[in-house]
């Protein structure tokens, strides 16, 4: 990713959170909380990297990388693979990735960085692509 800048690094974070966990100053319930919808996503839209889960050691993590932006329009908030945010930064001038790590197996979940893709050109938001959902609410 050629136009990679302004990343944040979520490590020290994550450091602090598991060695608060195994010092049992928190519970594996707070920080094994992933949330329904996250797990489901990371199952089916997920990327598989070749590191072990850091609570339960069994499972390797998923990451899902969430693109947002204000020139994505409808589709900020997208989870998007490498290749697709490798194509999105010669097409947007500017948008945040956040990436996630998730455990499938014991519900671990931690935002390891973020950063912003883009060639730096201001372009308007794509037109929003009316459904049929749309066109029932504005019927009410």
């Amino acid at each position: 990713m050629w136009s990679r800048r302004d990343a944040v690094d979520y490590s020290l974070k994550r450091r602090a959170t598991l060695v608060s966990l195994f010092k049992g100053s928190s519970s594996a319930l707070d920080a094994c909380d992933a949330d329904p919808y996250l797990k489901s996503a990371a199952k089916y839209h997920g990327e598989s990297v070749e590191r072990l889960c850091p609570v339960c050691r069994k499972q390797e993590m998923v990451e899902l990388r969430y693109a947002f932006g204000d020139q994505l329009g409808q589709y900020s908030g997208r989870i998007k693979t490498s290749g697709e945010l490798d194509e999105m930064q010669n097409e947007f001038g500017e948008f945040r990735v956040y990436v996630v790590e998730v455990c499938q197996g014991c519900g671990w979940h931690h935002l390891i960085y973020s950063f912003k893709l883009g060639d730096g050109k201001y372009r308007k938001p794509p037109r929003k692509v009316r459904t049929l959902e749309d066109e029932d609410y504005a019927k009410r």
